[in-house]
């Protein structure tokens, strides 16, 4: 028990948490690129001096799960006492404490009286870091130093001053430096704001306090996170399942993993899955741990707020130079195909044992798409970069979601349509439910994907895009139906559609077009069983034809007689 009486202690822990999100909303409102400010694909966090996260505002769970990683690191190679006030350090490097280039990490020490007293820090996806294609990641890169500029943790303020040789390297390199610069002071004012509203709190309530709180903010939630692992089902479950293609050739990834379950541990061991891919696809082993933590989390509490305490039951064993852990310098761009599987395999092994608290298998892919190029009307580039919603599983007494992003991806919206016609060169045609593939029948059926048509209206465009689950699709529960795959389709002059599911800098031309499908979610439970109000409801609404209520589910819908 915390030393502090528990009024103070409930109030620096809501504050710190209002902080965070406070340097969210900061940074989402002062970005330049769509994917921040519309997507919100990014996170942001506060930990301790020591690195250990104490609050956190609801970004991107994959991101989340990678930030305190990144200040031990920073933590590492500075030293306690390597920092000053207004510093703010850099970093993107993936296969400690990231995800991709693209989604890069600053770090701020807070001060107070000369007292190191936390870190605030956060992560964004920036449209471009160079690279051998627009937008930087890709789908068919075959080491890291083709996906963009790396920084190894390095100072880009220096006790507040701006390292200019660094500015100046990151302008030469990429291809947006006005959007990517952009983003980058937007997250540096942010961390500064944070900064300022931690160094208040020290002001009011005294730095020892504020310490002592944030260590009684990780045990609290250490001491829940046993309680609820103690309630979970115990003993050994296992899961397997092939990620569609290694990048680069057609064959399947093989994956696995045992969940180990103790009063004591939340155990996650990937031993048993492939060697790393040749393509991008590969997890780094901070984004399995990132993996790890989100299930962790959403079988044992959560609605609480998390920190480093809430995580302290899970340990993750990922062989170094498999799938789940590469060594550099494996290419990781399209990283969240293999990390979605990271997830999702302990979601699979766990689901039939907590089916209260989970679904059938989801749509699973980020499903991200690079739409970019040159716009005719102004001379400067232009990048949509986004992921796209799909259909999620089926519960015990619910039927799936539909046009929803996908687990790890959480936070993140879907980028409006209006904001993509006016701004870049692109019409949507359609936006509207994948009525076509139909997801998985059940009792509980699964969600419905998306259909999304991009029309180019600019004399020459690139298309890139990485869509996972795509033959092997979502799995049913309990006699539910699998659910459907992830694709899109290509549309250009003068030659055959082309429907595939990944795609690197594919040249278009005004007039062609791209139609995103996402695929449904899987079903829960034997379809005979669904209810016949609930089967006429999908039949009114379109969801089904009246023959498919008959075949799959036994219901003979009556035509309406005319008057």
């Amino acid at each position: 028990m915390s030393d502090l009486d528990p009024f103070t202690l409930e109030v620096v822990k809501n504050s710190l948490i209002a902080i965070a999100e406070e340097e969210f909303i900061a940074f989402g409102r002062t970005s330049k690129s769509p994917v921040i400010y519309e997507v919100l694909d990014y996170a942001v966090a506060i930990t301790n001096s020591k690195g250990e996260l104490v609050a956190q505002a609801n970004g991107v769970p994959g991101f989340l799960g990678v930030l305190d990683l990144a200040v031990k690191d920073c933590i590492k190679k500075y030293g306690v006492d390597g920092f000053s006030d207004g510093d703010i350090i850099i970093t993107n490097i993936p296969y400690t404490h990231g995800t991709h280039l693209n989604d890069v990490t600053l770090i701020s020490p807070v001060f107070f009286d000369g007292q190191l007293i936390a870190f605030s820090v956060n992560k964004g996806h920036w449209s471009e870091v160079g690279g051998m294609r627009f937008g930087s990641w890709t789908t068919d890169s075959t080491e890291i130093y083709q996906e963009g500029v790396q920084f190894p943790l390095l100072k880009l303020y220096i006790a507040g001053e701006p390292n200019r040789d660094l500015f100046d390297l990151i302008l030469t390199n990429v291809r947006t430096p006005d959007m990517t610069l952009g983003d980058m002071e937007a997250q540096a004012a942010a961390l500064r704001l944070g900064g300022r509203r931690i160094a208040q709190l020290c002001a009011k309530y005294g730095p020892s306090t504020i310490a002592r709180a944030m260590e009684a903010i990780i045990r609290d939630g250490e001491e829940k996170a046993y309680n609820e692992l103690r309630k979970l089902p115990h003993g050994s479950f296992e899961a397997e399942d092939y990620i569609d293609d290694d990048g680069i050739s057609d064959n399947p990834v093989y994956v696995r993993a045992r969940v180990t379950i103790s009063d004591e541990s939340f155990i996650v061991d990937y031993s048993g899955s492939s060697p790393q891919a040749r393509g991008p696809i590969n997890s780094p082993y901070s984004m399995t741990i990132a993996a790890a933590k989100v299930m962790f989390k959403a079988v044992t509490d959560p609605q609480s707020p998390a920190n480093e305490g809430a995580f302290r039951p899970v340990q993750v064993i990922a062989p170094e130079g498999t799938v789940f852990h590469p060594k550099p310098p494996a290419p990781v761009a399209t990283f969240w195909e293999a990390g979605s599987f990271a997830a999702e395999l302990i979601w699979k092994a766990l689901a039939p044992h907590v089916p209260d608290k989970l679904t059938a298998g989801h749509f699973l892919s980020v499903c991200a798409t690079i739409v970019g190029g040159v716009d005719d009307r102004t001379g400067e580039p232009f990048a949509i970069v986004e992921p796209q919603p799909g259909g999620w599983g089926a519960g015990y007494n619910k039927d799936g979601e539909s046009g929803m992003v996908c687990s790890l991806d959480g936070e993140t919206y879907i980028m409006s349509n209006e904001v993509i016609e006016v701004r870049y060169p692109i019409r949507v045609e359609q936006y509207s439910l994948n009525l076509r593939d139909k997801p998985g029948a059940g009792k509980f059926r699964g969600g419905h994907g998306i259909i999304k048509d991009y029309r180019v209206l600019n004399s020459h465009a690139i298309f890139t895009a990485s869509f996972g689950r795509s033959k092997f699709p979502p799995w049913g529960m309990a006699g539910g139906g699998d659910g459907t795959p992830n694709y899109f389709i290509i549309y250009r002059k003068g030659k055959p559609p082309l429907k595939t599911r990944k795609a690197a800098a594919v040249q278009l031309q005004r007039g062609d077009l791209i139609r995103l499908v996402t695929g449904g979610g899987g079903g829960y439970g034997n379809p005979k069983e669904r209810d016949q109000e609930r089967v006429l409801d999908d039949v009114r609404n379109g969801y089904i034809t009246a023959a498919e209520a008959r075949a799959k589910y036994g219901v003979k819908v009556r035509r309406r007689s005319r008057s």
